[in-house]
């Protein structure tokens, strides 16, 4: 489907203003998809929800932004019916992606007597803000009856859903329950045509990994593992959901993409062979 064909389709992206979610609602504004980005930002962060933004207005696209907590159910009821009227309940929404980077980073068990393990709290909310919102949203705009025949859904998971990685334990654990929700999916949107895919990234310098502790020496290791002698880019992974959106893509569906340049496959030697 070319640019002109795009241009009725709306894209939902689910954590729009930064790393992959942002780089994605860009491309497919090249692509002709009018952009609904659903983000959660303070001040000194909007100057790059606005600069992207402005990129898909320079698109001559549409980009309806919504700064709330996107595993709050009343805003997602409130924006889902306010889009239903926008859209005049036609079912152009053609692409959801699920790229929501916010949860608890902490041990399991503590190391010593000041280190304060996770919580149930924290546990639960990093399941439900980074992986049962994605179920969460597609319900609802399926439900409002906005989702497109052929459409396509993403959802961004890591080599964290199959390894371990230190005070990443919740989290991996909700790119396990992404994986799963994805599969799920598939099979009951098939009726539709819709594919469903987990995207895994390679290691990516996003304000997300800047926060998980020892960030730098995950860097150093990805650079050496990764076949292409570099990081993943938040864009290289937007080119793939491209290809992925096009006419034919609906096909691939109820798995998981490596969008990582060979990354993951690479064992890890401290040294390129």
């Amino acid at each position: 489907m070319d640019k002109e064909a795009n241009k009725k389709y709306y894209a939902v992206i689910l954590g729009a203003s930064s790393g992959f979610g942002g780089a994605t609602a860009m491309k497919l504004a090249e692509d002709g998809y009018n952009i609904i980005g659903i983000h959660l930002d303070r001040q000194a962060t909007m100057p790059n929800v606005e600069k992207i933004i402005n990129h898909i207005k320079d698109n001559r696209r549409e980009a309806w932004f919504y700064n709330v907590n996107a595993a709050d159910q009343f805003k997602r009821t409130e924006i889902v019916n306010e889009l239903k009227t926008k859209l005049n309940g036609e079912p152009v929404i053609k692409v959801i992606m699920h790229s929501l980077a916010f949860g608890t980073l902490k041990s399991f068990v503590p190391k010593n007597k000041d280190e304060q393990p996770i919580t149930h709290a924290q546990m639960e909310m990093t399941l439900d803000v980074m992986a049962h919102s994605l179920v969460y949203w597609v319900q609802e705009i399926y439900l409002a009856n906005l989702l497109a025949k052929k459409g396509r859904i993403f959802a961004m998971t890591s080599s964290g859903s199959h390894t371990a990685i230190p005070y990443y334990g919740a989290v991996s654990a909700a790119k396990a329950a992404l994986e799963s929700h994805v599969r799920q999916l598939a099979i009951e949107l098939g009726h539709m045509d819709i594919g469903v895919s987990a995207i895994m990234a390679g290691v990516t310098d996003t304000p997300a990994l800047r926060k998980i502790p020892g960030n730098e020496e995950m860097i150093k290791v990805a650079e050496i593992k990764n076949p292409r002698e570099r990081l993943t880019t938040p864009e290289d992974v937007a080119k793939v959901i491209s290809l992925l959106s096009r006419d034919g893509g609906e096909w691939i569906s109820g798995g998981m993409i490596n969008a990582d340049g060979g990354e993951d496959i690479v064992s890890f030697t401290g040294k390129r062979q």
